[in-house]
């Protein structure tokens, strides 16, 4: 029987895949929200610099969350390898929408730096 036709690896993959598609839904309605103004607050201006810096320190604990899990793993401290692998899928995932939230800011700066006065 091939290892990827086991019922267990499937089931698996399949958590992997539906985790994965929340931890994407999860990151954009956070931006979405971020988006939005806040009508409870109209006078008080959004601040970029705060935005981002929460941004990055939740991507920051999820990665931290997933070191530790997989610590835990290796040491023989937990056996709960979906966990592990969830939480590692969640840290890659939200790693990669910083990088691309980082690209297009850095793309928007350098186009705002190229325009004609």
């Amino acid at each position: 029987m091939n290892t990827i036709d086991r019922p267990d690896v499937q089931s698996v993959l399949a958590q992997m895949r539906t985790m994965r598609e929340s931890a994407s839904g999860a990151l954009l309605r956070s931006m979405q929200e971020v988006d939005r103004p806040n009508p409870a607050q109209p006078d008080q201006p959004s601040e970029f610099g705060a935005t981002l810096k929460s941004a990055i320190d939740q991507v920051n604990s999820t990665q931290n969350e997933a070191t530790n899990l997989t610590d835990a793993f290796v040491r023989g401290d937990t056996d709960d390898l979906v966990k592990v692998m969830i939480a590692v899928q969640k840290s890659n995932v939200a790693f990669q929408a910083a990088t691309q939230v980082r690209n297009r800011l850095v793309t928007a700066y350098q186009d705002i730096m190229n325009m004609p006065i």
